[in-house]
């Protein structure tokens, strides 16, 4: 097992009291700001058993910046995917659950699992969040705790609040449509336990409606069967559809100035929420054609009230009705919504080029930063994945000045001299190999 307990100065993680922040030394006088203003997410310990290559690991964790450095394939991003399957029950890169444990345990125990845990502290509390992957009867599951106590994904989800920055980013603008609504609902689910409780209920009503509809075709069924699940599919998708709205408002904002300070002021940016039925019933803009802000500033505005949404969906659902039903499947609702980035009017899934996707998706990801702070009144943790390697030296100092304005952030890299050594100097270091992680110095 390897234990670690230390902030920049080879003490203990400093205590955080109501009103008074202990910071390390070397911390940013904006990050001193901040804290009368927002309550910083602080990390104090890590767990993990069998996670992934981590057979054992209790690492304390401070305030400020944490660099790992470490060859590819040695366990820095499964450090990551831990903090963040944490925070939102889902792993960023496991297609299954099975996928997070050991393979050496998989293979040699009769019941293998892997666990994750940590003990998070703020100004108001001090919690412990833990999620145990166990093999149960011929599947996996998860077992997920909250201070000891068992929990439902939807409780615990956005407890630990985190922002993670990868490499792929970008599919974020390239991707599928489906990439761009994961993405919403990742960091709305953080932000809002209401909004995720609508998504999960959401989701199981277009499962029920879709098994409807196929039968309805299939045996030449009445239709009218149909209007109690497009009832319940308005209720909770029109609660979908404003929350994403005003959000994907609020992301554009700070996008923007992101945006322009990485372009050199060079670019515009904006963000446009597509939903499958426009609240307002105006017409789709043409994305194949240059769009002029004055195209678009009617999609601006704030959304109409979620009553006047409902019915809208109602409408939309009673036109589509005998198409869904030939089809078998559900052709309008939040499960079919799209988001455009716009640089000068141009949509970037389209027409833009390899330097701007990646622009428009840091900007993006750093935007939901502002987001959830302005939202929650809190801090999220900041896990970047090797994300310098492919960045220049402009957007390199950009996200160092986040990070240095963030109350903790956790950092992976192949090479320390993706950092200076002005930022190696006050940062925690530790080396990464084959799942154990060494303590380093500043070179």
């Amino acid at each position: 097992m390897q234990r670690f307990s230390g902030s920049a100065n080879g003490e203990s993680s400093p205590a955080v009291f109501p009103f008074i922040v202990a910071l390390p030394p070397g911390l940013s006088d904006s990050l001193l700001k901040s804290c009368y203003n927002l309550t910083l997410m602080h990390i104090t310990q890590l767990s993990l058993t069998n996670f992934r290559n981590y057979s054992r690991l209790i690492i304390d964790l401070p305030l400020g910046p944490v660099l790992l450095r470490g060859d590819n394939a040695n366990g820095k991003t499964n450090l990551l995917e831990a903090i963040y399957f944490l925070s939102t029950t889902r792993s960023v890169h496991a297609r299954t659950d099975q996928q997070l444990i050991n393979w050496l345990i998989l293979r040699q125990e009769p019941l293998p699992f892997a666990r994750a845990e940590a003990t998070v502290q703020s100004r108001a509390e001090t919690f412990q969040v833990a999620i145990t992957v166990v093999r149960e009867n011929d599947g996996f599951r998860k077992d997920i705790r909250f201070n000891g106590a068992k929990k439902r994904a939807m409780d615990v989800i956005g407890k630990l609040k985190t922002v993670m920055f990868l490499p792929q980013d970008i599919e974020l603008v390239t991707g599928a449509p489906g990439v761009r609504r994961r993405y919403l609902d990742s960091t709305l689910c953080q932000i809002n336990s209401d909004y995720c409780a609508a998504l999960s209920r959401y989701n199981k009503v277009l499962t029920q409606r879709n098994a409807l509809l196929k039968e309805l075709f299939k045996r030449n069924g009445n239709p009218a069967q149909l209007e109690y699940w497009d009832e319940q599919l308005a209720l909770y998708g029109a609660s979908l559809v404003v929350q994403r709205h005003n959000a994907i408002l609020e992301l554009d904002a700070s996008a923007r100035r992101h945006h322009r300070n990485l372009s050199s002021g060079q670019e515009g940016l904006r963000l446009h929420y597509a939903p499958s039925f426009d609240p307002y019933q105006r017409p789709k803009p043409n994305y194949q054609l240059p769009l002029l802000n004055e195209d678009l500033a009617a999609y601006r505005t704030a959304a109409p009230p979620v009553k006047e949404v409902r019915q809208t969906f109602l409408a939309y659902l009673k036109q589509a009705r005998p198409e869904e039903i030939n089809r078998g499947v559900t052709l309008v609702g939040p499960h079919r919504d799209d988001l455009h980035f716009l640089v000068d009017g141009i949509d970037m899934t389209l027409f833009g080029s390899r330097g701007q996707q990646r622009t428009a998706a840091l900007s993006t990801k750093l935007a939901e930063i502002a987001l959830m702070e302005q939202s929650t009144g809190q801090t999220p943790v900041l896990l970047l994945d090797d994300v310098m390697s492919e960045l220049d030296a402009g957007r390199r100092r950009q996200i160092i000045s986040i990070v240095d304005q963030a109350g903790q952030a956790v950092l992976t890299t192949t090479d320390w001299a993706d950092y200076d050594a002005d930022f190696r100097q006050r940062a925690t270091l530790f080396s990464v190999q084959m799942g154990r992680l060494e303590e380093a110095s500043p070179a």
